[in-house]
């Protein structure tokens, strides 16, 4: 897509055509990266072990605190430069991209190397203990810490070049790692391939994500005279401009990722004490919910682009017409799957995992996971618009309501009072409170149309 094909998308398409061009690509790549996901803990859970599952439940706030890299370097510059788009200043794009590649680069070397020496008190402070630590640490091994390089620069690719429009070759990229993850899944894990058990779901993990940065060098090398994307050394600079756009969005999404992985690490502690069959049912549950979450984000972020570009240009009435027409079909399909979903708790369960007392745990508690999702649309959505926007103020002020506010406070009591079946209700008491606030929020940014200004 060239520079004058954006700007179209952007400026004159038909608003629910270009919202449908921009979302259902990235829609469809997070379902695939959802998917790579629970074919990990589905090909896992084919062990029939609730040790090497409850490994991978484990590891997931680690492999979670990836997105603050993502988040800083990946949202913030992927807002920044459409903002940018906006205004016409395509040299400051380029600066930008470079920034953000670099710096996501770095980040990601120094995970690798704190994870590699410190891996054996990290997977403790994860919740492991005796019974699965070994296992944890060997999936951690792979996913984590050779595969933050790789699987950091696979998301901040795809934000990149998804800030200019082009959602279908970010999608293509992250789906190429996915598809492959896939492939190699039962190979590494299942005894009748290398029977690596859950390291090899790191395993595989790591080599997928090694291809799909393959593919966007490859892309971006290609593209290099019609992409503003850039990651030439030489654009990278320390401008106070470009770190001010780029850190005023990133670094509160960044925090938004932290306070999620404490609010996972804090939920695993807390299950832990009902031992590995819980451990391992609630980390079914937490990526069956995964599905539907993600196609709320996957849209949400697909509209940033185009959000971020005309709020930038002076059409606040096509960003508000993108912003509701995207609002009430995810609510409405989110309300569905979570009725489809309840009834059908058991069933989704058993399909990753035939022991009947995590088939039990899990058909409980994907309940209470599946009822907060309408919530979570309105709230991600609101979110999603205020890095759009650069508001990454209020965006970090719904992190820090989420987290440390409600739902932390609330699994605490909830699990107090109704100890372990409680604790799933938690995320659905905060979306609930989260998502009056919500409407007030969003409607002062997109309530009003506002006529172009220049």
């Amino acid at each position: 897509m060239g520079r004058r094909a954006n700007a179209a998308l952007f400026e004159e398409e038909a608003v629910s055509s270009a919202v449908i061009k921009l979302a259902v690509p990235t829609i469809i790549s997070s379902l695939v990266m959802v998917i790579y996901n629970l074919a990990d803990t589905y090909f896992v859970g084919l062990l029939d072990d609730p040790v090497q599952t409850a490994a991978v439940t484990f590891a997931a706030p680690a492999l979670l605190a990836f997105n603050a890299v993502n988040n800083l370097f990946g949202v913030g510059t992927s807002s920044a430069m459409s903002r940018l788009l906006g205004r016409g200043e395509m040299e400051k794009v380029k600066d930008c991209s470079a920034f953000g590649f670099y710096c996501a680069l770095f980040c990601a070397g120094t995970f690798f190397l704190l994870t590699w020496v410190f891996l054996n008190p990290l997977v403790r402070l994860m919740g492991a203990d005796a019974d699965n630590f070994a296992a944890t640490a060997a999936y951690m091994r792979w996913a984590v810490s050779l595969g933050a390089v790789p699987s950091i620069l696979n998301v901040v690719f795809a934000f990149l070049v998804r800030s200019e429009g082009n959602s279908i070759h970010a999608s293509i990229g992250t789906m190429s790692g996915c598809v492959l993850n896939m492939i190699l899944d039962p190979i590494f894990i299942l005894p009748a391939g290398l029977g690596m058990g859950a390291a090899g779901a790191g395993a595989a993990t790591f080599l997928s994500n090694c291809v799909a940065c393959l593919y966007f060098l490859v892309l971006l090398f290609v593209r290099r005279r019609q992409t503003c994307v850039c990651i030439d050394i030489r654009r990278f600079s320390f401008r106070k401009s470009i770190i001010a756009d780029i850190f005023g969005v990133g670094i509160p999404a960044s925090i938004q990722n932290l306070l999620n992985v404490t609010g996972m690490t804090v939920f695993n502690n807390f299950a832990t004490v009902y031992g590995s069959e819980v451990v391992a049912a609630m980390g079914i549950v937490q990526k069956i919910q995964m599905v539907p979450l993600q196609i709320t984000l996957g849209a949400t972020q697909g509209i940033m682009p185009f959000v971020g570009y005309n709020f930038a240009s002076g059409d606040r009435g096509r960003m508000k017409e993108a912003v509701m027409y995207l609002l009430k079909r995810t609510i409405l399909l989110m309300v569905l799957v979570a009725a489809v979903g309840s009834l059908a708790s058991g069933s989704l369960i058993a399909l990753f995992i035939k022991n009947d007392a995590v088939v039990s745990y899990g058909s409980r508690f994907l309940i209470g996971f599946l009822f907060a999702l309408p919530f979570a649309c309105m709230d991600y959505t609101t979110v999603s618009v205020f890095q759009a926007v650069g508001a990454g103020r209020k965006s970090l002020l719904f992190a820090f309501l989420r987290k440390i506010v409600l739902e932390i406070p609330a699994l605490v009591l909830l699990n107090y009072f109704i100890p372990l079946y409680g604790m799933p209700y938690a995320s659905m008491c905060a979306e609930i409170v989260l998502s009056l606030l919500s409407v007030k929020m969003l409607w002062d940014i997109i309530g009003h149309s506002y006529m172009r200004v220049k």
